[in-house]
């Protein structure tokens, strides 16, 4: 799984600009699917055909980052945030742009905590015109993308939200052997921006059952609020976040599983953030919907932690949830 992740994570993709995830993951998927599509917003749709329930996996592919908004006299590149960005983390990091060019992201007063109005980016240039030859109006940026193995099973790096969840997904359409249901598998695009692609997408597949698959937050850092999700502790089972109810039963369907197969799992319970389940849930007529999630340190920041045996956890039982639901 680490491969597959080292080569998820290093193709960008902020959200609405996720042609190069998008097709990396294709390549990944293109020998076990029966069918591949992409929807008009975007969305990457996998199916493994058949006649039981209609189950439907998320993963979003897309990240945060930043896109070009104006280019100074100086050539400093003044920018405006995609999704959540933690500037204090962010800030005096190295950035690349859809077209390869790297730059430094600094905030005008490197003596006050930095906010969007304040960050620009510096890729070296001195002049607006010399700028200008590298960097367009509309051009994005991510942060410079990593993954670093640091002790046991444990790793940092940046987009583990969610190249994660699609790595998972893969690697579970890789080892599903014998599924009667009629599974989707949907890597989605623009969650970072209010979870905005799962919704067509379970409009159009209209699932009985649907599957969200992200990272959660964690109490095992210094000043985490309490949640009793820790990094190596399993994946966890989401019952609510500040956007979705799970559904009981399907909870309860998927905790006796793990139970069964030895699968070490958490609860979780968020009173804040959300995900893609929320959307996938009202979709349409809606659906049972839930959420298996990865502990994560440090979301959205340039060196966000996870444990792999989590994932390989989440990978076990999302096989499991396909072939015997």
């Amino acid at each position: 799984m680490v491969n597959l992740l080292k080569k998820l994570m290093l193709a960008s993709g902020v959200s609405g600009r996720e042609d190069k995830i998008r097709e990396a993951i294709r390549q990944e998927i293109a020998p076990y699917a029966d069918e591949i599509i992409v929807d008009p917003l975007g969305n990457l749709i996998a199916r493994k055909k058949g006649e039981g329930k209609k189950i439907m996996f998320g993963a979003h592919m897309d990240e945060i980052g930043y896109f070009a908004t104006h280019i100074t006299e100086k050539g400093f590149i003044k920018i405006s945030p995609i999704g959540g960005i933690n500037y204090l983390s962010s800030s005096f990091s190295t950035v690349v742009s859809e077209r390869g060019v790297k730059g430094v992201l600094f905030p005008k007063k490197s003596d006050e905590l930095p906010s969007a109005e304040g960050v620009y980016i510096d890729i070296g240039a001195t002049t607006k015109k010399q700028a200008e030859k590298r960097v367009s109006v509309g051009d994005f940026f991510v942060h410079t993308p990593s993954i670093t193995h640091i002790s046991g099973s444990r790793y940092i790096g940046r987009p583990f939200d969610d190249r994660i969840g699609c790595a998972i997904l893969i690697e579970a359409m890789k080892k599903i052997k014998d599924a009667k249901n009629d599974l989707y598998f949907v890597f989605t695009v623009q969650e970072e921006v209010g979870c905005r692609g799962a919704r067509p997408a379970a409009y159009g597949i209209a699932p009985e059952i649907a599957i969200a698959l992200d990272v959660t937050r964690t109490d095992d850092k210094i000043g985490a609020d309490p949640l009793n999700v820790k990094i190596g502790g399993g994946p966890t089972i989401k019952i609510k976040d500040a956007s979705v109810i799970c559904s009981r039963e399907l909870v309860g369907k998927m905790r006796e599983l793990a139970r069964e197969n030895g699968i070490k799992y958490q609860d979780e319970m968020l009173s804040r953030g959300g995900t893609d389940t929320s959307s996938m849930q009202i979709a349409g007529k809606g659906c049972m919907a839930g959420a298996i999630s990865i502990p994560c340190g440090f979301i959205h920041t340039n060196n966000e932690m996870i444990d792999i045996n989590d994932a390989k956890g989440a990978t076990r039982l999302v096989t499991l949830i396909a072939e015997r639901i």
